[in-house]
């Protein structure tokens, strides 16, 4: 069961992959027609359905085969989050059709998916604190809530892309930039570690912790960044260029470092190919988008997202921490991110309709709350240490 149910993810993979090229096909065919979907589009839309229902399979069958809604760990939630991120894209599809969403959500969706394949895919049974129903409530929920509110950044880019001024550097070039190279360097990571996973690369240290204890810990990618008085176990292998502290993981250092470094290198690559900055090389394909029609699409998809996370991320978690924790709120890393969420989009509503931030404030609103959530995700799940925490 488990076997035929990752084979759905990976039909669902190339299904969103083959829907990104038909949607910009969809995009050169009819650009200016939004009432009456072109052929291309509808071709587009349907296998981009088909590769959500495959996905839905995929959720499903893996639920069935492990007995809890797969939400458990990292890879689980990535790929659950991607599920409602392109639900949340079909949703909007049907409201307003408008077929660039689609060329700019599938490629994110695409990333994560791949992404969350970088962590053990492994079915393993739950500890007791989340062997409850709650879990499919809960989770589920806030990855729904989620993948709406982050829609708006699929708006955002958009109307970003539309909006602002190529034609000279300024304080917006250079954000954009900086966002067009935070996916570059997602990419970069996938890419990377694909490569060195393909090769069996493996290096292992014995390094002292925090509390002067001697442990091992395993690079999958060569260490740059050695861990506090590491010492190397696996011969052949590179050394570290530097040791860092005990308080430092130096194996997610050494991780982001290689991201880094990889993405800038690939983006100095594909900024050689455009010959100018890539938001400008993707800025074409905006030029007859009507910007408020996607200002429209950003704020309605906080509207819809917003009360979906309220219920998910806060009133169904506390409800659950009542019952599992016998209180409301803890202050744990997790709860706290999730409220700074929560009163983001609350600002961003209140923003939005008392003091008119429509337009362009509106649409970097819905970057940074994207920003936020990501953060989120990856940030607090596998760095700071908490009752919620990921692997």
């Amino acid at each position: 069961m488990i076997a035929f149910s990752s084979n759905l993810l990976y039909t669902a993979f190339f299904l969103y992959l083959i829907s990104t090229f038909l949607f910009g096909g969809a995009i050169r065919d009819r650009r200016k027609q939004y009432e009456k979907p072109s052929k291309w589009a509808t071709v587009a839309l349907s296998v981009t359905i088909l590769g959500f229902v495959t996905h839905l399979g995929y959720f499903i069958t893996r639920w069935m085969a492990s007995g809890h809604a797969p939400v458990s760990n990292m890879f689980e939630f990535v790929t659950a989050f991607s599920m409602m991120f392109v639900l949340a894209f079909i949703i909007l599809y049907f409201l307003y059709k408008v077929s660039i969403l689609g060329l700019f959500t599938l490629p994110i969706t695409l990333l994560m998916i791949s992404y969350g394949s970088l962590f053990p895919t492994d079915v393993s049974p739950l500890i007791p604190a989340l062997q409850s129903d709650w879990l499919a409530i809960h989770v589920t929920t806030t990855a729904l809530g989620s993948a709406v509110l982050a829609s708006s950044f699929i708006a955002g880019i958009i109307y970003l892309l539309r909006s602002v001024d190529q034609t000279k550097p300024s304080m917006k070039t250079f954000w954009l930039e900086v966002i067009m190279y935070a996916i570059v360097a997602t990419l970069a990571f996938i890419v990377i570690t694909l490569v060195f996973r393909g090769l069996q690369y493996e290096t292992v240290y014995k390094w002292v912790d925090n509390n002067g204890q001697e442990t091992e810990i395993t690079y999958r990618l060569p260490s740059l960044i050695g861990p506090n008085q590491g010492e190397l176990l696996t011969e052949g292998k590179m050394e570290a260029l530097v040791e860092v502290p005990a308080v430092i993981d130096a194996g997610k250092l050494n991780t982001v470092i290689w991201s880094a470094v990889t993405g800038l290198l690939l983006y100095l690559i594909l900024r050689l190919i455009f010959r100018k900055r890539i938001s400008a090389a993707l800025q074409p394909l905006t030029k007859n988008i009507k910007l408020d029609l996607v200002d429209e699409i950003g704020y309605r998809s906080v509207a819809i997202g917003f009360p979906l996370f309220t219920l998910g991320a806060l009133i169904f978690a506390m409800i659950w921490a009542q019952i599992a924790w016998t209180r409301l709120w803890g202050w744990d890393p997790k709860e706290v991110w999730a409220l700074i969420t929560w009163l983001f989009y609350a600002g961003y509503l209140h923003l939005r309709l008392s003091r008119g931030w429509q337009g362009e404030r509106s649409a970097w609103l819905g970057v940074i709350g994207f920003g936020i959530i990501i953060f989120n995700l990856i940030f607090v799940n596998l760095i700071i240490a908490g009752l919620h925490s990921y692997t």
